[in-house]
């Protein structure tokens, strides 16, 4: 029986080779870091988000646009199974108050172990170090730490992940040869990124490294509660991330965008000129907005940023800001921050099996893929799944052959 190759051991490559190798089928995993799923393992130190653990509808809602193409796998491997598979592991699962699924244990490197160890009791092969180089006609080549190597293998799995973290063995370096081979690759984009905003040095100084809390911010993807933290460049976290695709989308179609921010949610807008209206004509504008309003901190001295004066001296017109508090952002950050990527292989690009249309015989699977969805668990899962299906689309070929 011959190999099958897989080239890439993050989530979905090291899970296309538990399905293959389950088959009885001998695989082989090749991965151009020294050690693989680096990028799991950094995701594992602030708590390896597993999954979502929302409704399912509203669960493959969060691939947007990709929907109808994921959905397949997904279906084929939900939240439910993933949950069962980690379980499986001995990294058993809990949802969080915000309804994302952790292993008890947080950290990423007791599951990983023990998912490594389970491929080595399946006979999967890991080579490290192996960096692929492209295709020379049927066969893959490889720069390795004893020298060149060549191979053919029966089918081939490209697990290769998009753009972001590039430190960590994402760096999209197969794009010019799957476009050489006639393969549709979107450029890529950053995504769930933070963004540059122009703030003023005193702010800066003051703020940078500060979260934000209790805010809803609303953009072209609707208004979503949460928080978020001021940097020196601009603002990155969750809420923002939340945000992300429909701020880079806005700027590239437009040049400009921005989220709007209520500081002070659950607090009608009449209520908040009534109070401030009540203070002191000599009170300071920071006293009307610390017993007027209860902001202080960098609450405040975002109001101080994102106003003018004639504003902050009108108590209709700073109540208004209050609730609706414009937040221009330039650019997102580069792509080498993001926590994931857009763009990568059209999903018309690859069939029903995740085959790529232009090069039979060759499948691929995770980040490679034109899809993105916000954090969560979303991407994890995406990537597990699409894994699994490449895999039996893989094995289905082999078997029609």
């Amino acid at each position: 029986m011959h190999n099958i190759a897989i080239i890439g051991g993050g989530p979905a490559g090291l899970m296309a080779a538990e399905v293959i190798a389950t088959s009885g089928r001998p695989v082989t995993v090749f991965e151009a870091m020294p050690t693989v799923a680096r990028k799991l393992l950094l995701a594992g130190k602030s708590g390896l988000n597993l999954t979502h653990g929302e409704e399912y509808g509203a669960f493959v809602s969060r691939y947007g646009a990709a929907q109808p193409a994921l959905r397949p796998a997904l279906d084929a491997f939900t939240p439910t199974d993933l949950r069962a598979w980690a379980d499986g592991l001995g990294a058993e699962t809990y949802v969080g108050s915000s309804g994302r699924v952790f292993p008890k244990a947080m950290k990423a490197s007791p599951l990983l172990r023990a998912w490594l160890a389970r491929l080595a009791a399946l006979g999967v092969t890991i080579h490290t170090r192996h960096r692929w180089t492209g295709f020379d006609g049927n066969a893959l080549r490889f720069e390795t730490p004893t020298g060149p190597l060549t191979m053919t293998p029966a089918a081939t799995l490209l697990a290769l992940g998009g753009a972001s973290y590039p430190r960590l063995g994402a760096n999209a370096a197969w794009v010019p040869w799957l476009r050489i081979a006639g393969v549709d690759v979107r450029p890529f984009r950053p995504a769930n990124c933070g963004f540059d905003v122009a703030w003023s040095a005193l702010f800066r100084e003051h703020f940078a490294g500060t979260p934000v809390k209790s805010v809803v911010a609303t953009s072209d993807a609707g208004g979503k509660a949460g928080e978020f933290v001021i940097t020196g460049h601009g603002i990155e976290g969750s809420l923002v991330y939340a945000h992300a695709a429909a701020l880079r989308d806005r700027i590239e179609a437009t040049g400009t965008a921005k989220l709007t921010l209520d500081l002070v949610p659950g607090r009608a807008i009449d209520r908040l000129e009534h109070d401030l209206g009540r203070q002191p004509a000599k009170a300071s504008f920071s006293t009307r907005l610390r017993k007027g309003a209860g902001l202080d901190g960098v609450k405040a001295g975002l109001v101080r940023e994102l106003t003018d004066a004639a504003t902050r001296q009108d108590n209709a017109r700073l109540a208004a800001a209050l609730k609706a508090l414009p937040l221009p952002v330039v650019r997102p950050r580069p792509i080498e921050e993001a926590i994931s990527s857009a763009g990568g292989i059209a999903l018309a690009a690859i069939d029903a099996a995740y085959m790529l249309r232009a090069r039979p015989g060759t499948f691929v699977a995770g980040e490679m893929l034109d899809w993105e969805a916000p954090t969560g668990g979303y991407l994890l899962t995406a990537c597990l799944a699409t894994g699994r299906a490449a895999a039996r689309g893989l094995m289905d070929w082999l078997d029609d052959r």
